[in-house]
């Protein structure tokens, strides 16, 4: 028998059709069985119905004597459990299967070594018949069968069952797993017959050797059904290229998405979940955040990252446009403020899973995308400004303008301490376009909490520090939109004292 498989890492599966051990009759009818090149030449021999002497001499060349009494068997190995009228009963059997020791490539002289070097199972022709292995080797010898049979009755003597042997490569010294795929011959239920994970990876190989198809479907469909361990799975991924495509398409399909983008877009789906289905959530976002840090490929997190951040800067947008709207301003009927309400509640939540986007990207240090992007909206920082003016607006969402402070904030302060490395044009349109914002929200300072007005203080100096970096013609024109930073005691603004004599020192250097 040959088959070709290939070798699979945890790594990965390849799949490969196995190919059914070939059959074929030479030299007066007698049947040749193709073992794989790995097994021994000896593994598997099918013995005629010789006189009692040549089998014994036959099974001396192997250094086993087979004893044909059982008590002798017994001295040598123990025999399994008989069952009336199935599974090893002697009394209805009419085929002794000799099932022996036939070491591995790395079993070397495991048959001598082991106790139990051979065992003998009296079975039934028709129960073996199921695995073609033993159906074709029986079909080549029932007329010799029939012969004798015809012989004994004639002379009066006892009827002779078949005899059979055949070679066991044994992974740890023991024929059970031989044993209990011979003893599935006798079940129909094979699948309730496995009973777990390790006797279906166990007797699936035998099950493939034995070419007992049944077994081979009911392994496999037991394994598909049930829970792995990691062990386990990586045993699994290791059997695959052993199975034809059509008996692996299940476990194939638990183990390998159909989609090579099945990886991020199920990431893309968790975060979208615990952002819009569980807004209270954090624990599920907590979690999330878990999941990222420990992701294994930071460029499909990027790339998935950088789709929410603009999916929710997208509805922040939208949402004022629809508060600042005409046709929306024009009413003032109840209708018209419960649709303000809700469009400036959006934008509120919006925000906040802005906010939470920005800091995990910030996190895992893939932010320069979200810098550049925020750098660049202008309309929405108009949108801001109308909003932020809008007494009406502040009354129905008093916290909007802090977390849209909070998001600039951690995007600004990335920037400022190196985290993100932004050119310079970016930087400087990140301070032209988002100080408008800041210095509207000083205007309204009065309106927020103290905590609040922290975040205010904490974004201006890293505006200046920001407007430290630009050179000094930027600088000096940006440092004069910075006057609203100022209080009434100077020791309170010390930030901004320091920005201009930073740059006044710096223009005080000689030219050459």
């Amino acid at each position: 028998m040959t088959r070709e498989s290939t070798a699979a890492s945890c790594g990965g599966v390849s799949k490969k059709k196995r190919h059914r051990p070939a059959y074929s009759t030479s030299g007066g009818g007698n049947l040749v069985y193709y073992r794989p090149a790995s097994a021994s030449s000896t593994n598997a021999v099918i013995e005629n119905c010789l006189p009692d002497g040549a089998l014994e001499d036959a099974t001396h060349r192997r250094t086993v004597r087979r004893s044909s009494s059982s008590a002798n068997l017994t001295a040598n190995s123990s025999s399994p459990a008989a069952v009336p009228g199935g599974f090893n009963d002697p009394a209805t059997a009419d085929v002794i299967l000799r099932l022996f020791v036939a070491p591995g490539p790395h079993q070397e002289g495991l048959g001598l070594a082991t106790e139990k070097s051979y065992v003998l199972i009296y079975l039934h022709s028709k129960a073996l018949s199921r695995s073609k292995y033993f159906d074709a080797s029986l079909s080549d010898r029932w007329l010799v069968q029939e012969m004798q049979e015809i012989e004994a009755a004639v002379s009066g003597t006892e009827k002779t069952p078949l005899k059979l042997s055949y070679g066991a490569t044994l992974a740890d010294g023991s024929f059970d797993v031989y044993l209990n795929v011979l003893k599935l011959l006798y079940s129909h239920d094979l699948v309730n017959a496995i009973g777990s994970v390790g006797n279906a990876l166990a007797m699936l190989p035998v099950a493939m050797e034995l070419l007992f198809e049944d077994c081979v479907k009911a392994c496999v469909s037991f394994l598909e059904a049930v829970p792995w361990t990691e062990e386990e799975e990586r045993k699994v991924l290791a059997v695959i290229p052993l199975l034809s495509e059509e008996e692996s398409d299940e476990l194939m399909a638990r183990l390998t998405p159909q989609d090579e983008k099945a990886r991020e877009e199920m990431l893309q789906g968790v975060i979208l979940s615990a952002l819009y289905n569980h807004p209270n959530g954090a624990f599920v976002k907590a979690f999330v955040a878990k999941l990222l840090r420990d992701f294994s490929s930071r460029e499909s997190a990027k790339r998935v990252l950088e789709i929410v951040f603009g999916e929710c800067l997208k509805v922040v947008r939208e949402s004022l446009e629809q508060y600042s709207s005409p046709e929306f301003r024009a009413g003032s009927n109840t209708e018209t403020e419960a649709i303000q309400r809700i469009n400036l509640h959006t934008a509120m939540t919006s925000a906040r899973h802005l906010f939470w986007v920005i800091e995990r990207m910030i996190d895992m240090k893939v932010a320069d995308f979200a810098v550049k992007v925020w750098s660049e909206q202008e309309s929405l920082s108009a949108e801001l400004l109308r909003v932020f003016r809008d007494d009406a607006s502040r009354q129905m969402v008093p916290g909007f303008a802090t977390i849209m402070l909070r998001c600039i904030s951690r995007l600004a302060s990335a920037v400022a301490s190196g985290s993100i490395v932004a050119c310079r044009s970016v930087r400087m349109k990140l301070v032209k376009e988002w100080l408008p914002v800041l210095n509207a929200c000083k205007d309204i300072a009065s309106q927020m909490m103290p905590a609040h007005k922290t975040v205010a203080v904490e974004l201006e100096e890293t505006f200046l520090k920001i407007i430290s970096t630009l050179p000094m013609s930027d600088s000096q024109e940006m440092l004069k939109h910075c006057l609203s930073f100022s209080t009434r005691n100077v020791d309170d603004c010390s930030h901004l004292v320091s920005a201009f004599n930073t740059w006044f020192s710096r223009a005080s250097r000689p030219l050459d």
